[in-house]
């Protein structure tokens, strides 16, 4: 059976973290602790990865970005905020290393145990993730793009989700709006528990019980059939509405053509706001009013923390970005009488 850093970390009573250090020299240890952790070496057999090996007495300068590929998840979006970390991380001399497994803290487990990382982007977080006891003890530092249930012990950055959903619901209510409807993330995002949208729903809700409107949910798969179904359900279920949010990226240009064919105009029957890229909401054929998803600035200052934390300086545990929303065409003073 091969011999795992972990299998070593348990025998000498340490962290995974302290035998990636003792091997690689990346931070000190007392030399108790790095006798002991040698010892539990040579009785369990265990043989340093080859780049661990090579990597001693260096950083290895990477940065891995966790991004399970999980059903339901938007990619052009995910690789948007990539794009930006890999950015960030070459001004600091770092490359990113991308991992895509869907296979929970195994994944993290196995690039934490490799000791060619220096730290990790932990994204897709859910409220009650499972890879968060694992990351509390690894002793690397990391960044969640996300905030789960609990986050005490770790460093969390993201957009405020909760109050980009009240805002989007505010600028209705200031409107006239009545009566409204969320069509939100697929099905599977919320069957996880996903935490940005769970954030979305618990503002949207709160928003429109604060301001006495009628309101409903549709969670909606990314294709133009699902959004046609979904536009035609919402209308049956609230024949009165009249203003409607949307976070699902994919679906925003199929949705406005299934609510247009189902004889509604944008905005003068309904009107429209969405969580979405900004460039996205722009360039569509009605202009959406929006709250941007700040894919740029989530990923600088998830590398700019981690940095940080390398460095040894103090870290806020949440930085929570916030929403600001922009007018365009598609939202308009609802029409009564």
């Amino acid at each position: 059976m091969t011999v795992k850093i972990t299998d070593v970390a348990r025998h000498a009573g340490v962290s995974p973290s302290t035998v990636s250090y003792a091997l690689s020299g990346k931070r000190p240890i007392s030399a108790e602790t790095r006798a002991r952790v040698e010892a539990s070496i040579r009785e369990l057999g265990y043989r340093p990865h080859a780049g661990a090996r090579a990597l001693a007495g260096s950083k290895a300068n990477v940065l891995a970005m966790v991004v399970p590929l999980r059903a339901g998840i938007n990619v052009p979006v995910v690789m948007r905020l990539a794009v930006s970390a890999v950015t960030a991380a070459r001004a600091h001399d770092h490359d990113v290393l991308l991992v895509t497994q869907e296979e929970g803290e195994e994944s993290l487990r196995r690039v934490a145990d490799t000791a060619l990382v220096d730290a990790l982007i932990v994204m897709d977080v859910q409220l009650h993730d499972p890879r968060l006891p694992l990351l509390r003890t690894l002793g690397c530092p990391s960044v969640l793009v996300g905030f789960p249930a609990d986050s005490s012990g770790l460093t969390c950055v993201d957009l405020d989700f909760r109050t980009a959903g009240e805002l989007c619901v505010e600028h209705l209510a200031g409107l006239g709006h009545r009566a409204v409807g969320l069509i939100g993330s697929p099905p599977e995002v919320y069957v996880r528990k996903t935490a940005f949208a769970q954030r979305v729903v618990q503002g949207f809700t709160s928003a429109a019980t604060r301001n006495g409107m009628s309101s409903t949910v549709h969670p909606c798969e990314a294709t133009p059939a699902a959004a046609r179904t979904v536009a035609e359900r919402l209308l049956r279920e609230q024949p009165a509405l009249t203003g409607v949010v949307i976070h699902n990226e994919a679906i925003l240009e199929p949705l406005v053509d299934a609510f247009e064919h189902l004889g509604l105009r944008i905005p003068a029957d309904l009107s429209v706001t969405a969580l979405c890229p900004a460039d996205l909401a722009d360039r569509l054929r009605v202009p959406l009013t929006s709250i941007a998803i700040p894919t740029t600035e989530l990923g600088e200052q998830a590398v700019d923390l981690l940095m940080k934390q390398l460095d040894g300086v103090p870290v806020p545990q949440a930085t929570l970005l916030p929403p600001r929303l922009t007018v365009r065409a598609s939202t308009a003073r609802r029409v009564t009488g």
